[in-house]
């Protein structure tokens, strides 16, 4: 009897080991995702990333900031990949050596939102510059991004085209959060914003915000995926890296960023094959 039950409590122990190693395994196959908060927000991820992560028998780990924040961490070997929208930022990440295999994967596109009185009268526009200038010259509220994202960006480079200097204005904020978060906030001043239109279309129904300005070819937003070096940072998971961007440009992948229709609207559109 005295056998027997030593011999139950070696087999539960050894159970118990192989669980902690099936579990430290499962754990070293997490991906870690550093992309821009509007895939995130948007719920495209919460969409298109089970079907994969049960394919190839991986966790991805979501971190959401903003592009520069993203492709940061992606620099200092804190996360395997990124899923970001500056294709200037992502070449030049590139050309130093810190990403390889840099692939297109899809678009929308940035639109100028506003509150239904349009104060700047700019409603119906399809030129962005123009919208900009006359918000600044009417001093109407702007809430800006503030937060080195790809929107951010994308909108400083607006305001140097246009020679218009924002910092310390008082009529434009830099909110220094995330796209979700700053539509929430232009609702609430009554002001304008740059967004994507895929955080704006899912928030559209609590912020009461309106397209003001949308069409104009510099607001075409692409995104781009790429792999951390390994040769920079070994321990990254590569392998799983690099399947994660396979399969977003492979058909399945590309079938299901193109099925991610939240209300029937189709917010991403994948890049045409090369």
């Amino acid at each position: 009897m005295t056998s027997t039950f030593l011999g139950w409590r070696h087999l539960a122990a050894a159970l118990a080991l192989l669980s902690a190693f099936l579990s430290s395994a499962s754990e070293a196959r997490d991906l870690r995702l550093a992309t821009t908060t509007s895939t995130d927000h948007s719920g495209l991820l919460r969409a298109i990333l089970p079907p994969f992560e049960r394919e190839r028998g991986c966790r991805v780990q979501v971190v959401a900031v903003g592009t520069g924040k993203a492709l940061k961490l992606a620099e200092n070997g804190d996360v395997d990949v990124v899923l970001v929208h500056d294709r200037q930022a992502e070449q030049a990440f590139v050309a130093a050596g810190h990403g390889l295999d840099r692939r297109d994967v899809m678009y929308n596109d940035f639109v100028l939102v506003g509150p239904r009185s349009d104060p700047a009268t700019v409603r119906g526009g399809r030129d962005v510059l123009h919208a900009l200038r006359r918000i600044a010259a009417g001093q109407v509220r702007f809430v800006s991004r503030g937060d080195d994202s790809g929107t951010d960006r994308m909108e400083r480079s607006y305001w140097e085209q246009l020679g218009i200097s924002v910092r310390g204005a008082p009529w434009h904020v830099s909110a220094g959060l995330g796209m979700s978060e700053v539509l929430t906030m232009a609702g609430e001043m009554q002001a304008y914003t740059l967004a994507d239109r895929a955080t704006y279309a899912t928030t559209r129904a609590r912020t009461g915000l309106e397209i003001m300005v949308q069409g104009d070819r510099r607001l075409f937003n692409p995104y781009g995926v790429i792999a951390v070096n390994p040769k920079k940072h070994p321990d990254v998971n590569f392998a799983d890296a690099t399947a994660l961007i396979d399969w977003l440009t492979s058909p399945a992948g590309r079938s299901a960023i193109s099925a991610f229709r939240p209300g029937g609207e189709q917010l991403f559109f994948v890049t045409a094959d090369r």
